[in-house]
């Protein structure tokens, strides 16, 4: 294992993205079928409620509501993330039918509904040395409201149609995810610092279940033959969607913290806790919202944009830091 993560190392390749990557090649060669499957589908729905518990059992909301002093902050991040992108994904309404298809479009909205992340916002936030503590705080709300706004807004955006979202799917995450994270948030005062002390292993089970929900979700996508009616063309298309999305997304973001005359910190915070989207909240969401036949469509968006966001937000967070540093002036000779 250390030879192959120092060899990715050194081509600059992230060995989550990796994993990610390997785990479709596995679904396209050896697909889960019959009662394999079943197996895994059962093992998925004891993972994610139990990530959603530990997510609860983590998150200090004491700490959190304390945080919410810096309320502009806050208030401009949440709206980017559960208001701006959510008209982004309007605009992208024209392109369907002839550009994309059904499922891929309802994978963008479901993109743009999605919270921010946590773990990457404060990373890359602390990188490009802007508002740590804002980034926390922000980050965490965003899940917060998320496990709450994700579904209510994929409800009032997506048509229910065959096989793809429900409304019963509403109750499915109340009862799958929302539950199992109020019930963590309540046992937090008695488990909650045995959790944080144990974030590196929490971190590790949380990409085991990403792992895990990718090789489900692309073995039902294989299994029912869900590839053959994608196009080069169409996932051509849907990349670009996906980079202008993000684009635009930065760019807007940008101007809002401007216009808002955030300190440089704050702009920096604004900037990732705003444009990132969350990849572990997403894909146990979208395996109760949405269909299994179309789910790995489905998910198709957010990957490609959570790669996306990785590499330029990386780049971004490493021009930040050297902006800083040019910045800070001198020590002063003995």
């Amino acid at each position: 294992m250390r030879i192959i993560s120092a060899t990715l190392a050194r081509l600059h390749v992230d060995p989550y993205i990796a994993a990610i990557l390997c785990s479709v090649g596995i679904a396209a060669m050896f697909p889960a079928r019959g009662g394999f499957a079943a197996v895994l589908d059962h093992a998925g729905t004891v993972a994610i409620t139990l990530l959603f518990f530990l997510y609860g059992a983590r998150l200090r909301t004491a700490e959190t509501l304390r945080g919410l002093g810096h309320w502009r902050l806050h208030t401009a991040i949440s709206a980017v993330t559960f208001l701006v992108f959510p008209v982004l994904a309007l605009f992208c309404l024209p392109l369907v039918p002839a550009l994309l298809s059904e499922p891929l479009y309802q994978g963008v909205v479901f993109l743009c509904v999605l919270p921010s992340t946590v773990q990457s916002s404060i990373t890359l936030t602390s990188i490009g040395r802007g508002n740590e503590a804002g980034a926390i705080c922000s980050a965490s709300l965003s899940n917060l409201l998320g496990v709450v706004l994700t579904p209510l807004l994929a409800t009032v955006l997506i048509s229910a149609g065959d096989g793809g979202f429900s409304l019963e799917s509403v109750r499915d995450i109340a009862l799958r995810l929302l539950l199992p994270f109020l019930l963590g948030q309540a046992a937090q005062r008695w488990i909650g610092d045995v959790v944080r002390a144990r974030r590196r292993a929490l971190s590790r089970y949380d990409r085991a279940v990403i792992l895990l929900m990718v090789y489900t979700a692309f073995s039902r996508g294989v299994v029912n033959d869900v590839w053959d009616g994608l196009a080069a063309a169409e996932i051509g298309v849907l990349a670009l969607v996906i980079a202008a999305l993000l684009a635009v997304a930065l760019a807007l973001t940008a101007l809002i913290s401007r216009l808002g005359g955030f300190s440089r910190p704050d702009h920096v915070t604004m900037l990732f806790c705003g444009s990132q989207k969350s990849l572990a909240s997403g894909l146990p969401m979208a395996t109760v919202l949405f269909a299994d036949a179309g789910i790995s469509t489905v998910v198709l968006p957010l990957m490609l944009y959570h790669q996306l966001q990785l590499l330029v937000c990386s780049w971004l967070a490493q021009r930040f830091a050297s902006a800083a540093e040019i910045a800070e002036p001198a020590p002063a000779a003995a």
